[in-house]
């Protein structure tokens, strides 16, 4: 059976050929900026390639099992069987390479976004802290304000009162002034009106 006719050799073009394509596809991967729809997408697509063809490789080995049980039934010898052997583990050893680049730099991409998310949390605590003692000080000034302003009106309080008994104290004295101008005055006219009566005597 040449190799274009033999099953195995189908099946490892078809392997190679969709190996090459992740190659590429890896490739473009590396260069695609992270944090991005592309990125995504192409992360998506090598993980789920690697997956098919460790799958299509585990299958190819096991029909290598099978005819390494009698090589001479398949036409095939030894040296054959480890050609094949050493071909799927290189494809296995090629494939399981790119899947744990690509999954490290998912791991890392979700690290990235996850400390980024983190750093967002703590910048919000930060400033809600920030805020919180902002409030704080202001109601502490609002505070402070409101009992000199009490104290101010005490004061100004105090202060009318005293104003208050200082005008009640003059208004008193000005009663009083007015009480003695009124008692002089009436002995100022009771005398005038007996020296009156003096003179009016003595003309007589």
């Amino acid at each position: 059976m040449t190799p274009a006719q033999d099953p195995f050799y189908i099946v490892k073009d078809e392997i190679q050929d969709s190996i090459d394509k992740v190659q590429d596809t890896f490739n473009q991967w590396k260069q695609t900026p992270e944090n991005t729809g592309e990125y995504v997408h192409l992360t998506k697509e090598l993980l789920t390639s690697c997956e098919s063809i460790q799958w299509q490789v585990d299958e190819l080995e096991k029909a290598i099992s099978v005819a390494e049980r009698d090589p001479a039934y398949y036409g095939l010898n030894d040296a054959e069987i480890r050609r094949r052997r050493s071909w799927t583990n290189t494809a296995r050893n090629q494939v399981l390479s790119l899947r744990r680049n690509v999954e490290a730099g998912r791991q890392k991409t979700l690290f990235g976004h996850s400390t980024n998310t983190s750093e967002s949390i703590r910048s919000k605590k930060h400033i809600s802290q920030d805020n919180d003692e902002f409030i704080a000080s202001e109601s502490d000034q609002q505070m402070l304000l409101i009992k000199r302003q009490d104290e101010e009106l005490d004061a100004l309080s105090a202060s009318v009162q005293r104003i208050g008994g200082v005008g009640l104290t003059i208004h008193d004295e000005l009663v009083g002034q007015e009480k003695l101008l009124g008692e002089l005055s009436l002995d100022m006219e009771t005398t005038s009106n007996r020296l009156d009566f003096v003179q009016f005597s003595s003309i007589s």
